[in-house]
């Protein structure tokens, strides 16, 4: 059975421990109950009465994705949040040269993304094509990409941001800028052997 996580989320520049505790715990704990309890129905469910337009088997299925994206999203977003941020140096910052020119164009993109979207923006190496992709996932189990792994995660869904930052997503997006843990995403690349 799958546990809750402790969320790293003290002393984050600009994100206030209301905005993250209140809102994030409470889902991401509601996230890991929920793939917990269709784990275990997906054990007993009547497989042969499976159909495309309902069925148990077929819900739990789809809601299986959306509740463990909830939880893996939630968790990589925290792991690579930290007080008072890293620039970005090392692998990280020589893939992102490659693969988007420079990082400033790397960052522009990834920051439009995260105005566009409506739930996640996502960088991840694609594994096939060896190169970096900025991702939208407008919700858990949309937009990922196959054969890719998640870097960089952040959460661009109004309860990130609604207490502190009211509808201005942009200074949101801002203050999660300033606490970024590049040494964590570089180690996900050596984790990765990318």
């Amino acid at each position: 059975m799958r546990e809750v996580k402790p969320l790293h989320y003290t002393q984050l520049e600009g994100l206030s421990e209301k905005q993250l505790k209140e809102h994030h715990d409470v889902l991401y704990a509601g996230y890991v109950k929920k793939i917990g309890e269709i784990e275990e129905k997906l054990k007993t469910t009547d497989m042969s009465a499976a159909n495309a337009t309902y069925s148990e088997f077929g819900e739990l299925k789809r809601e299986e994705t959306f509740a463990l994206n909830g939880v893996k999203l939630h968790e990589g977003y925290f792991d690579n949040m930290q007080p008072n941020g890293s620039e970005c140096s090392g692998k990280i910052k020589e893939l992102i040269e490659r693969d988007f020119g420079s990082y400033e164009t790397w960052e522009k993109e990834f920051r439009a993304a995260g105005l566009a979207g409506r739930g996640w923006v996502v960088l991840g190496y694609d594994l096939d094509e060896q190169q970096l992709r900025n991702v939208l996932c407008d919700a858990h189990n949309h937009g990922g990409v196959w054969n890719m792994a998640a870097l960089f995660i952040m959460d661009i869904y109004e309860h990130a941001y609604f207490l502190d930052y009211g509808t201005s997503r942009k200074a949101y997006i801002d203050a999660f800028f300033k606490n970024i843990n590049w040494g964590y995403v570089n180690g996900l690349l050596k984790k990765y052997n990318i």
